[in-house]
């Protein structure tokens, strides 16, 4: 049996071959409802017939249906053949309703089983503990990647219940009448809602005008955001990037390009500037012209011909340089106290290999844990560089440094969060800002809370 951690894969033709098998699910500690989302490339329903739950057990195509499984409080059948080709992901959720927040969950799980004997395959473990307000979670999804079906655990936090869930994936909920103004007993109009800030609408034409290429990217980040309650957030945003020769394929095949501009879309939500700053990072530490709207057409292969591929690969280097340049005061050494500022930093931080300083970079991790500044690191490929091959079968990568500096002790507060993919357009627009915005809201609570922001 598989114990899986948020953000990993499994490859199911190597657990369920037959691509028949059961989902048990569990939220002990207060009532929820559980529900399958059926979702084409877009990231929104097939139809509102792809929604499974308790008004709707079953998918017209038999693919997924509700059904019980023993010693657990829900449960969903599976048949991955019968779902249509055009279905990419199920997403399954668990919600709850009456403000009940997923905070007071004292345990909970989502198994995959066989079929019939129901023996135990896989299972992702939450708690609580791992949430605060939130009415529902993003559990796991199934995804279709290169012709065969995969699983990740997701575990991520939704502002609002079910209904916000079913709006979000681009189904119709039914909406309760307004009362009848001046009827008696009515409530008072809600105040209309506040125009955007004129810098917003001024950064969205700047956007469709220097790089219209951006346009649905800057949407979809706007919705992930939205649905975590950071729609109105700032922050600056900083991407950092593995120049070890060992990249040189993905640098190649455009996917680095690619992938900068999502980020950059990320940051058109985050700051009206519109641009993000860019650090490089081999045996030594580059920072180039930050990439913006109007220079990040072929922003990728400029600055590799600036800065040809390296050998060596260092991550403890690339933090202390980022810390340097965002927080000079300590020239990215230690900190004894808490530092507070107006703005946090959000760090994408991409790699396709482990690092030959790992001391340095624990060091700097946990010396920016009195930072406002956040680590999301993504690991690339096969973890060439340290992979173990038992978990191979399994997984799409490990890094299990990266994963240790997960659960790195010694920090003010959690201050980094990883994922690995097998490529870095693995992922749907939607699935990625998804990701992306797994542990960062958690970690701005603590942030604050701690007087960091």
């Amino acid at each position: 049996m598989t114990q899986l951690a948020k953000g990993q894969r499994l490859k199911l033709r190597d657990t369920v071959p037959a691509g028949a098998f059961r989902v048990g699910l569990a939220a002990l500690g207060l009532p929820v409802d559980f529900a399958c989302f059926g979702l084409d490339a877009t990231g929104k329903l097939l139809s509102d017939d792809y929604m499974t739950f308790f008004n709707q057990p079953r998918t017209p195509c038999g693919g997924v249906e509700v059904c019980a499984v023993a010693n657990d409080t829900g449960g969903f059948a599976f048949q991955l053949d019968k779902l249509p080709a055009l279905l990419e992901r199920v997403v399954i959720a668990v919600s709850t309703s009456g403000g009940a927040a997923m905070s007071r969950i004292s345990a909970g799980h989502l198994r995959i089983l066989e079929s019939h004997s129901e023996r135990e395959l896989a299972r992702f473990a939450f708690t609580g503990a791992d949430f605060s307000a939130e009415q529902a979670l993003m559990l796991g999804e199934f995804y279709r990647k290169d012709g065969e079906w995969r699983f990740m655990a997701v575990g991520q936090g939704f502002d609002g219940g079910l209904d916000a869930l079913v709006r979000h994936f681009g189904g119709a909920v039914e909406e309760a009448p307004a009362p009848q103004a001046g009827a008696a007993g009515a409530a008072p109009a809600a105040p209309e809602k506040p125009a955007e800030p004129s810098a917003k609408v001024s950064l969205e034409k700047r956007v469709a005008r220097e790089a219209p290429q951006l346009v649905s990217l800057v949407k979809q980040a706007g919705v992930s955001l939205e649905k975590v309650g950071l729609s109105s957030h700032r922050a600056r945003v900083c991407l950092c990037l593995d120049i070890s020769g060992s990249m040189s394929a993905l640098y190649r095949k455009g996917l680095v390009q690619a992938f900068a501009e999502r980020i950059l879309a990320l940051a058109c939500q985050f700051d009206d500037d519109g641009e993000i700053d860019v650090f490089l990072f081999g045996k030594r530490v580059h920072q180039p012209l930050a990439m913006s709207l109007s220079n990040c057409d072929g922003y990728i292969g400029r600055v590799l011909q600036q800065h040809p591929l390296e050998s060596d690969t260092r991550y403890g280097s690339a933090m202390e340089a980022i810390r340097r340049f965002y927080f000079p005061d300590v020239a990215g050494g230690a900190r004894s106290s808490p530092l507070k500022a107006a703005l946090p930093v959000y760090v994408m931080f991409v790699t396709d290999g482990s690092t030959t300083d790992k001391a340095v970079t624990s060091e700097q991790l946990r010396w920016s844990s009195l930072e406002p500044i956040f680590w999301q690191f993504m690991g690339i490929g096969q973890g060439s560089k340290s992979k173990n091959k038992l978990l191979a079968a399994f997984f799409d990568s490990d890094f299990p440094f990266l994963e240790s500096l997960d659960k790195l002790p010694g920090r003010l507060i959690d201050n980094a969060s990883y994922f690995s993919v097998s490529a870095p357009d693995e992922h749907s627009d939607a699935a990625l800002y998804d990701l992306l915005m797994a542990e960062y809201p958690g970690w701005l609570k603590l942030a604050a809370g701690h007087g960091l922001l």
